[in-house]
């Protein structure tokens, strides 16, 4: 029989003090945390190439003594800001892409006003980005267009290229972009016809109230928000943790509301319809079939998405016509997969290296 392993008291007392350090340090990071703003996000510097109501286009400075032939417009989604691709200095996709030698625009949006209520799918897709794509070419100089598009960016994206199939659009690259709406699980649920009376919403409050796409979000990890509260607490005193937190909660809270009769549009057409995966959606009476995208296209898809999953996305490359065309599962969620330290390894470099070939 072993004899015991006796106590050791110095480790003990470290630990104590160790702990001890740490509460104190949680304590004065608190204080810190509560009475200073978070880091300034979307700095990289750029100028308003053009602003038209809920629409914002914006041209990026370049960083590299030499630039690709063929720009990039990014068309963020239509609920969320576009700063979550340019957080800060080293931690910014779009700062990436300058640095690489892409000329970057970015397609952002801002909150409807009420009378904005009556725009339809078919200003997004048959005006904003149209007008986007001719202003970049106007800048630019160039005729092509690479577009990125992000989450439901993307399915604006996948619109516009299947109704503008002849051009100008040379390469389009989609972030976790959904087309079987039936596979988002919740938000089919949560908008199931038998209950969601999207008429009488829409109808009584113009615009879909933010708050209702927060809870939405929300109710996909219910418990998301307070287990973040604790990691916060646990690790108030590392700097570099309450930074990365307080940049992804501003932008996870951060929603946009949507216009009226384009969410209207969205909820019929898309979640009770499925048009796009059925392959009959229109938009303004102009059919928009996957199947007449014929440029090269890159889709990104993330692991662990819980808000796009992977059963509501695998279907896309499949159905797009192009002969040139890739699907990427990389590891990180709906968010992590673009921005933070795990988009900086993974998506980054992947995205780097395909445009770079095709942008020449």
């Amino acid at each position: 029989m072993n004899a015991p392993t006796p106590f050791d008291f110095a480790s003990i007392s470290e630990r104590v003090q160790s702990e001890v350090q740490r509460a104190i340090q949680r304590s004065i990071k608190g204080v810190e945390y509560f009475s200073s703003s978070g880091p300034s996000l979307g700095s990289t510097p750029k100028d308003v190439l053009y602003s038209r109501g809920t629409m914002n286009l914006y041209h990026y400075r370049p960083l590299a003594s030499e630039v690709y032939r063929v720009p990039v417009l990014i068309v963020m989604a239509t609920t969320n800001r576009g700063y979550i691709l340019d957080l800060v200095p080293g931690q910014s996709f779009i700062e990436f892409l300058l640095k690489r030698g892409f000329d970057v625009y970015m397609l952002d949006w801002t909150a409807p006003k009420p009378e904005e209520k009556s725009l339809r799918m078919e200003d997004y897709v048959l005006d904003f980005i149209p007008e986007s794509v001719r202003r970049v070419q106007q800048d630019s100089g160039e005729k092509d267009v690479s577009v990125i598009g992000y989450c439901f960016g993307g399915v604006l994206s996948l619109l516009y290229g299947s109704i503008f199939n002849d051009g100008p659009m040379k390469n389009l690259i989609c972030f976790t972009t959904p087309i079987d709406f039936r596979e988002m699980k919740l938000f089919s649920n949560f908008a199931d016809r038998r209950y969601f009376d999207v008429d009488r919403l829409i109808d009584s409050t113009g615009n879909m109230p933010p708050e209702l796409i927060l809870q939405s979000f929300d109710m996909l990890r219910p418990a998301a928000r307070v287990v973040g509260q604790i990691q916060l607490w646990d690790n108030i005193w590392n700097d570099e943790f309450v930074k990365s937190y307080r940049m992804f909660d501003r932008w996870a809270t951060d929603t946009l509301p949507l216009a009226g009769e384009y969410f209207r549009a969205i909820t019929k057409d898309l979640m009770w319809d499925n048009k796009l995966y059925n392959d009959t959606m229109t938009v303004g009476g102009r059919e928009a079939k996957l199947a007449d995208i014929k440029v090269p296209i890159l889709h990104a898809v993330a692991e662990h998405d819980h808000i796009v999953p992977y059963d509501a996305a695998k279907h896309l490359i499949t159905k797009i016509g192009s002969a040139d065309k890739e699907e990427v599962m990389l590891k990180g969620g709906h968010v992590s997969l673009v921005a933070g330290a795990n988009a900086i390894k993974r998506l980054w470099p992947k995205l780097d290296s395909w445009l770079g070939k095709r942008s020449t």
